[in-house]
C-alpha cells in the first residue's frame, strides 16, 4: 500500500545554513541534538534521522534510519521540540520541514510510535485545549462544513471518485478501482438496511448526493437528504435534476436536527464524527422521532477505541470539530432511546485503501490545486492524507458501520449473507 509508493517531494541540495555566527551556532548545536535525541527515545527510537541546517545528523542508536528528516532552521526544530503533535505537521506544511524517503511509511512510523507512547501528559492536553476549536452549536457546525466542504467542488472532482464520494470505500478485491469500490459501499449499506421500493430514507449528511441518488435509481425508495454545504447541494440537485430524480430525491439545506418527517430507514455516512458526543442525546432523540415502529438505521463513521481527540493539527487545519466516537460512547445514540444494534462492522482497512487512492490521485493533480491555493495548502493536505492513511493502517483510528432498529424488528434474515457483494461487487 502506502510503503511502496516512492516520495514525490523535491529536497534541495547541500547543507542548508543558519545565518547566525559560528560560535553561536556551536554553543547551541549540542543542546539541540541532545533534546532531538531525548525526543526520539522517548517516540521507542522510530528510525528517522533528523539532517540539521549545518549538515550535523542526529539518528537513533542501533536501528537503520528509514527516512530523513531536514530541518531548514532552527526555529522549526525549537517548535517541534515544544510542541510535535502540532508544530511537526505545520513545519511541513511551511516548508521548514522537509522528507527524504517515503511519506506514508514515516506517517506509520510515527503514528506507531504515538500509540505507544500511550497517554499524552497534562501539557500536551493544554496545549491541545489552546488550539483545538469546539463544535457542538448549529452555528459551529455550519463554520466547520465551510471549512472543510466549500473549497470548490473543482477542487474535490480533481482526485474523489467520478461519483465525489468523500468516505470510505469498500474494496471486495485487491484489484477494486476506487469507482467500483464507491459503488460496493453504496450497495453494502442499501443490503444491511434491507431497502424495499416505495420506502421512504431519510440521510443525514449526504455530501455531493450520491447515496441518495443510488438508493432511489437501484432500490426504488424515496429519499430526503440533509446537507449545510451549499456547494454540495448544488452539485447534488443537478445530478438529481440531470437523471431524472427530482421526484423522488429531495435534498435539503438544513442540518440533522432540523429533521423532520416520518421515515423507514435512517442512513448517516461520514457524519457522525462531526457531531460531537454532547450532541449525541440530541441526535438520538432526531432518530427516535424520525423512525417508524418498524424503522432501521446505519451509521457509519470514523471512530477510535480509545476516547480522544482527533490530531490537534487536522482538526484546526483541515477538520474543524472532529470527533470519532468509540463504540461506547455511540452506544449513547441507542440504549436511551429503546434501539437495538443489529450489527457492527469495522472496515477500518477499507479506509486505508481508500485514502491511498485519493492520495495517488491528489499528487496526480498537485500542479492544479497548487495554482489554486498555493505550495502551503498542497502540502497540508499531502500531510493530511498521507497521516490518515497510516491511521487506518496503524488502528489509531477505526472505521465502523452499525445498524440498528427499534427494539423488536425481527424481520432480518437468520444470517449474514444477504449483506454479502462480493459476487455483485463493481456491476
Amino acid at each position: 500500500m502506502g510503503s511502496e509508493r516512492r516520495n514525490r517531494l523535491s529536497v534541495p541540495e547541500g547543507p542548508l545554513v543558519d545565518a547566525e555566527s559560528p560560535g553561536t551556532e556551536a554553543a547551541s548545536l549540542g543542546l539541540e541534538r541532545a533534546l532531538l535525541r531525548r525526543l526520539l527515545e522517548l517516540s521507542g527510537h522510530p528510525p528517522l534521522r533528523f539532517l540539521l541546517w549545518d549538515g550535523a545528523t542526529v539518528a537513533p542508536r542501533g536501528a537503520a534510519p528509514e527516512c530523513t528528516l531536514r530541518l531548514r532552521d532552527r526555529g522549526a526544530l525549537w517548535r517541534i521540540l515544544a510542541y510535535p503533535e502540532y508544530q511537526f505537521p505545520e513545519m511541513y506544511a511551511q516548508g521548514r520541514l522537509e522528507v527524504e524517503g517515503n511519506l506514508e511509511r514515516l506517517m506509520e512510523i510515527l503514528q506507531r510510535a504515538r500509540r505507544d507512547i500511550g497517554a499524552r501528559s497534562l501539557r500536551q492536553r493544554l496545549l491541545a485545549a489552546l488550539f483545538r476549536p469546539h463544535p457542538g452549536s448549529l452555528r459551529a457546525a455550519r463554520e466547520n462544513i465551510h471549512h472543510h466542504y466549500d473549497l470548490g467542488n473543482d477542487f474535490y472532482r480533481l482526485w474523489l471518485d467520478e461519483e465525489m464520494l468523500y468516505t470510505c470505500a469498500y474494496y471486495p478485491e485487491a484489484a477494486t478501482t476506487l469507482e467500483e469500490a464507491q459503488r460496493a459501499k453504496m450497495e453494502l449499506v442499501c443490503r444491511k438496511l434491507r431497502l424495499r421500493p416505495g420506502e421512504r430514507v431519510v440521510e443525514a449528511g449526504c455530501g455531493w448526493g450520491a447515496l441518495a441518488l443510488y438508493m432511489a435509481r437501484h432500490h426504488g425508495v424515496r429519499v430526503r437528504a440533509f446537507n449545510i454545504s451549499r456547494a454540495q447541494l448544488e452539485w447534488a440537485r443537478e445530478r438529481a435534476a440531470g437523471e431524472g430524480l427530482e421526484d423522488r430525491v429531495e435534498f435539503v439545506e438544513g442540518d440533522y436536527r432540523e429533521i423532520r418527517g416520518h421515515y423507514d430507514a435512517f442512513v448517516s455516512v461520514g457524519m457522525l464524527e462531526h457531531v460531537g458526543q454532547e450532541q449525541y442525546p440530541r441526535l438520538g432523540a432526531v432518530m427516535d422521532a424520525a423512525l417508524e415502529p418498524h424503522g432501521r438505521g446505519l451509521i457509519h463513521t470514523i471512530g477510535s477505541l480509545h476516547a480522544a481527540p482527533m490530531n490537534t493539527w487536522i482538526e484546526r487545519r483541515i477538520f474543524p470539530g472532529a470527533r470519532p466516537p468509540t463504540l461506547d460512547q455511540m452506544m449513547d445514540l441507542f440504549a436511551p432511546r429503546g434501539f437495538s444494534v443489529l450489527d457492527v462492522e469495522n472496515l477500518r482497512l477499507h479506509y486505508a485503501w481508500t485514502l491511498h487512492d485519493w492520495l495517488e490521485r491528489f499528487e496526480a493533480h498537485r500542479d492544479a490545486v497548487r495554482e489554486r491555493f498555493g505550495e502551503t495548502f498542497v502540502r497540508a493536505w499531502r500531510f493530511y492524507l498521507a497521516s490518515s492513511e497510516a491511521a487506518f493502517v496503524t488502528g489509531n483510528l477505526q472505521l465502523y458501520q452499525v445498524l440498528f432498529s427499534r427494539n423488536g424488528y425481527n424481520e432480518l434474515p437468520r444470517t449474514r449473507a444477504y449483506m454479502c457483494l462480493e459476487q455483485t461487487a463493481g456491476q
